[in-house]
């Protein structure tokens, strides 16, 4: 998989050479290339945004650069065509399920808006575009962040650590909370390791039986107990028989 950021602040994705997805750019299961936006300027100021049409408070990120920078980033491979995500809180929810249906995608470019947003020509204009594969606008949660940078680097690792190889042991990814399957609509419950007692807290006994058949109900009624505490709006979907997991 191919992922292209485009923001102001490039520094901002050293983390991405790091763990997992450092091994994985290494070892060439997924490619990260950064933009910084401001080299698709043509002012001395390097200027990227601009006053709001009809008022109001704040900045808003003009098309002009974006669109430089995304007709380059495009005509690096005329064979695939990519998908535009523009992370914002306006958008749809990114979840697990969108996390999942991205794994199928060869090629995604994250576009880090700041200030106000982006020029909603830009998102008008690459939905429609022949070249691309569409536009997803979508936020991580019901809260604003001071950019897109952020939201993107959780996206990307959602994504990524879904991709086979990126992750040592599969089954880790299969047992994650909101993983797809009879126990989607679950958190994980918890997990220990040794020593077997630690400052007067032992590891439940079921977990030291060696009784697989036990210690999957164990865990499962532990997940259920979990969600109930933690997320009763999943609790009360799972009871009720609905899937989560949207695609967006």
């Amino acid at each position: 998989m191919r992922i292209d950021v485009v923001t102001i602040f490039p520094d901002y994705f050293t983390p991405l050479a790091l763990s997992l997805l450092g091994k994985a750019s290494a070892t060439g299961l997924i490619e990260v290339r950064v933009h910084d936006l401001r080299a698709f300027t043509h002012d001395r100021h390097n200027t990227v945004d601009d006053t709001p049409y009809g008022g109001g408070p704040g900045m808003v990120m003009g098309p002009q650069p974006w669109g430089e920078a995304l007709d380059s980033i495009a005509a690096t491979n005329k064979d695939v065509r990519p998908v535009l995500v523009v992370p914002t809180p306006s958008g749809a929810v990114f979840d697990q399920g969108a996390a999942q249906a991205w794994t199928t995608d060869p090629w995604l470019v994250f576009a880090c808006g700041r200030y106000e947003g982006i020029d909603a020509r830009v998102a008008q204009l690459y939905a429609a575009a022949s070249d691309w594969a569409g536009v997803r606008e979508v936020g991580i949660g019901d809260y604003v962040l001071a950019g897109g940078e952020a939201a993107t680097l959780v996206m990307v690792e959602a994504v990524a650590r879904l991709l086979p190889g990126v992750v040592g042991n599969e089954s880790s990814v299969t047992d994650d909370s909101f993983a797809a399957g009879s126990m989607a609509q679950l958190v994980e419950g918890p997990v220990y390791t040794k020593p077997q007692e630690w400052r007067g807290l032992p590891v439940p006994e079921v977990l030291l039986s060696g009784h697989h058949g036990q210690i999957a109900d164990w865990r499962a009624g532990q997940a259920r107990l979990r969600t109930a505490q933690m997320r009763p709006d999943l609790a009360a979907e799972s009871a009720t028989g609905q899937q989560g997991g949207r695609q967006v």
